[in-house]
């Protein structure tokens, strides 16, 4: 995440501006996923690894 943040600083992009960015694109991520995936989204954002075990569809 500090890296996305840490790019979109560099095109001259202010921290609030950067942070609504990042929350637009999440936002427009997870409206395009069925519900039961868009926690996944969230877990992202907040750094962390999320359980990717549902995506095979029970055969992992």
């Amino acid at each position: 995440m500090n890296e996305l943040k840490q790019r979109l600083a560099a095109l001259g992009l202010s921290e609030e501006q950067v942070d609504g960015a990042i929350k637009t694109v999440a936002e427009f991520v997870k409206s395009k996923l069925p519900p039961e995936y868009q926690g996944m989204v969230d877990t992202l954002m907040a750094g962390e690894t999320p359980d990717l075990s549902a995506l095979g569809g029970g055969l992992l």
